[in-house]
């Protein structure tokens, strides 16, 4: 039986639901790697509040050490906001990841489904190709026995040859 419309128009809708999710999951990976990229610069400002404190003490500058502890308890502010909407999104990544592969299993499914009846289809084609063959051949060999039977003049030569295609 050839393969449905349904189930063609299921397999598009599984392709269309795989990109769907396989975008949803990039944005999120996006999403991800921004609050990462935020979180290595909070650490970095935090370095050098360090290390302005540092040179404030070293050189006297009241102002340097002022400014380095502020730096400093703005980035440990900006790190604690950012550590947990990390975690939030590396647990988005994951569902959209494992949603992402499910859309995937079921869009081969489809496609293994369509490819099976295919190959079943183009099986029954070709055995009732065969038979039509074979069908036609057989109607050929009774027609020239016929042929040969009623006609008197056919040679004994002749006789022999069909017969030896009849066994």
């Amino acid at each position: 039986m050839p393969v449905s419309r349904s189930m063609r128009r299921l397999l598009h809708i599984r392709n269309i639901e795989e990109e769907q999710c396989r975008l949803a999951l990039e944005s999120a990976l996006g999403e991800l790697n921004r609050l990462e990229n935020a979180l290595r610069s909070a650490s970095e400002r935090e370095r050098r509040g360090r290390r302005l404190v540092e040179t404030g003490v070293r050189g006297g500058e009241l102002l340097d050490r002022v400014a380095g502890l502020e730096e400093t308890h703005t980035a440990g502010r900006h790190t604690a906001a950012l550590t947990p909407m990390i975690a939030a999104s590396t647990l988005d990544v994951v569902t959209r990841r494992e949603e992402y592969l499910s859309k995937r299993i079921e869009r081969r499914q489809a496609e293994t489904l369509i490819g099976v009846t295919e190959a079943q289809d183009a099986v029954v084609a070709s055995r009732r190709e065969q038979q039509g063959i074979d069908d036609w051949y057989r109607s050929r060999m009774r027609q020239a026995e016929a042929e040969a039977d009623s006609d008197p003049s056919v040679s004994n030569a002749q006789e022999g040859e069909f017969a030896a295609r009849r066994t």
